[in-house]
């Protein structure tokens, strides 16, 4: 027998956010100034939990080395750099500088600016400049859906055993039962990809729009 998870009104999700750890005045302000510039993408930033969540794993797996593809206007990055170390170092990769120039802004405000290096093109092949050997201690996959399969690629060598990769938008909104576009049928197909991948240990979640873990062996 299982049980599924309850249906999450908006005012189970502000008691959820409540209860867990409420954003602070500045991610606030980023997510209303993302609303505000980019009202038709905004959907692209990461929840509020998601944010927590991100810090929260990062920590956990005491991460040094971290790697973020998809950065829009920052949330997520701030969120895994407030989670490493003083010394600490993500990259993160993107293709837009009009999204990311309002990241750095608050990175920059948050303090965290010293511990990210932006790199601007296309994470397909900017990821391959990235040292070969399994070093990265935690990566979070949130860009263009059809290329999904090649940053796990890319990634999944370079994680060092028990480096954690957490995967946003697994779910498309239900869509991954019925693939409705080219996006829907690449989750679909990436989601069994992973589960036949013996190089890592996984679970997905019901976070937002569906967030996998996957744990490197």
């Amino acid at each position: 027998m299982t049980t599924k998870p309850l249906p999450i009104t908006e005012e189970l999700h502000a008691y959820l956010i409540a209860h867990g750890a409420p954003p602070d005045a500045l991610i606030n302000e980023l997510a209303e100034e993302t609303l505000a510039l980019l009202p038709k993408d905004a959907h692209m930033q990461v929840a509020p939990e998601q944010a927590a969540l991100l810090t929260f794993l990062t920590r956990l797996v005491g991460a040094r080395q971290a790697v973020e593809v998809g950065t829009f206007t920052g949330l997520s990055a701030l969120s895994i750099a407030r989670g490493l170390p003083a010394d600490g170092r993500l990259t993160c990769f993107d293709i837009s500088e009009k999204f990311t120039d309002i990241a750095r802004r608050y990175w920059t405000r948050a303090g965290v600016d010293d511990r990210i290096e932006l790199r601007i093109g296309p994470a397909g092949e900017t990821l391959r400049e990235l040292p070969h050997e399994p070093y990265l201690d935690f990566a979070f996959i949130d860009a263009d859906k059809v290329g999904y399969p090649v940053y796990w690629a890319e990634l999944v060598p370079r994680m060092r055993p028990g480096g954690l990769i957490a995967v946003d938008n697994v779910l498309r909104g239900g869509r991954v039962l019925a693939p409705q576009d080219a996006a829907d049928r690449a989750i679909a197909a990436f989601n069994d990809e992973i589960m036949a991948d013996v190089r890592v240990e996984r679970v997905m979640l019901p976070v937002a729009d569906g967030l996998t873990l996957a744990r490197r062996c």
